[in-house]
């Protein structure tokens, strides 16, 4: 069995975040199960991922510009799991390789960018809450 790129396996979670989007509304509907951000619960500070879940569900159902202020991460994840289709079926039928390991200094990159991607998540999530803030 072969190992799967970090890209095939943010799309593979991209995926079941999106089939989870799909059910969740009916759920919560039916049980009135709800899943509160643990740091927000505790401290009353949002997380970055704060509206991950309303964003998700809100592409679902084709409301962008809800999905858009809810946390706009939501896109970026969409973008990887549309591309990560193709990237498997590709690797799949032999038309493309499968990946190759990155360097320790790739691996470090990544590390910095989805570091700056939560860092900018986070000063968003800030100031889309800052009203119910306890401070």
């Amino acid at each position: 069995m072969r190992e799967f790129s970090v890209p095939e396996r943010v799309g593979a979670f991209g995926a079941l975040v999106a089939a989870g989007a799909a059910v969740w509304p009916m759920v919560t509907a039916s049980t009135g199960a709800a899943l509160p951000c643990p740091l927000r619960t505790v401290t009353g500070v949002p997380c970055p991922a704060c509206g991950l879940t309303t964003a998700a569900v809100a592409l679902v159902r084709g409301q962008f510009d809800t999905a858009l202020q809810a946390n706009p991460l939501i896109f970026g994840l969409a973008a990887v799991t549309v591309a990560a289709g193709p990237l498997l079926a590709l690797r799949a039928t032999g038309v493309l390789e499968p990946p190759s390991p990155w360097s320790p200094a790739r691996r470090r990159q990544m590390g910095w960018v989805a570091g700056l991607l939560a860092a900018a998540s986070w000063l968003f999530q800030l100031h889309r809450l800052r009203s119910s803030l306890p401070y």
